[in-house]
């Protein structure tokens, strides 16, 4: 198997891009992180991982034809994700106050491999992103199947990688009396793209209904 390196190398850039700006997911894995340490943000990335290869494979089912998205259904599946990553987001503030008050510093409820899962699989546009994303670099194998797995490995071993090093960045540069400051932000900018979310489906439902 013959492997185009020019598109490798550009998928490892491109890749490495999408995943480390701001987002839920990379937000959820540093909030993780501040609230319950390396071993939280690892189990939540585990889960997000996960919800990345059902969405892959989701992805190469519509590539190849064999899934289509009805859009109704489609804004249905993304409101309530909006709604999960909102409920997520009210959660790292109520985590983050509760700390300040001595309580619950010892479990925190911040992420964790099911809410890492959740997470990601609520947000169903990554399945469009996957469709519209790897048959950009198809061509790095003569082979579509052997290029789809190839694709696959790589971006599972470089989402682990670059969310690990987004917690590692953001615990290792901040001081920890910061930590729960930065929590309470991370929580709050959940609930903003989450409600940008709540909005933008709420009116494309409007739409496909009148």
């Amino acid at each position: 198997m013959t492997i185009n390196f020019n598109i490798l190398v550009l998928y490892v850039v491109t890749t490495i891009t999408a995943i480390a700006v701001p987002g839920p997911v990379a937000v959820l894995v540093a909030g993780a992180g501040l609230a319950g340490g390396p071993a939280k943000a690892l189990r939540t990335i585990f889960g997000t991982n996960a919800a990345s290869l059902v969405l892959i494979l989701l992805s190469a089912l519509v590539v190849k034809g064999l899934f289509a998205v009805d859009e109704t259904a489609f804004d249905i599946v993304k409101l309530a994700g909006a709604c999960y990553i909102a409920y997520i987001g009210w959660d790292m503030l109520r985590t983050s106050r509760s700390t300040d008050d001595g309580h619950a510093a010892i479990q925190p409820r911040v992420g964790g491999f099911s809410k890492g899962f959740v997470m990601a699989i609520s947000n169903p546009k990554d399945i469009i992103f996957f469709a519209s994303f790897f048959p950009q670099f198809i061509g790095i194998t003569s082979d579509t199947n052997a290029s789809l797995a190839l694709l696959t490995v790589l971006w599972v071993i470089l989402d682990f990688a670059t969310l690990m090093l987004v917690f590692l960045l953001v615990s290792k540069l901040l001081k920890p009396s910061v930590h729960q400051t930065m929590l309470r932000i991370s929580g709050a900018l959940l609930i903003v793209i989450a409600t940008g979310g709540i909005v933008m489906t709420v009116a494309s439902l409007l739409r496909s209904i009148g």
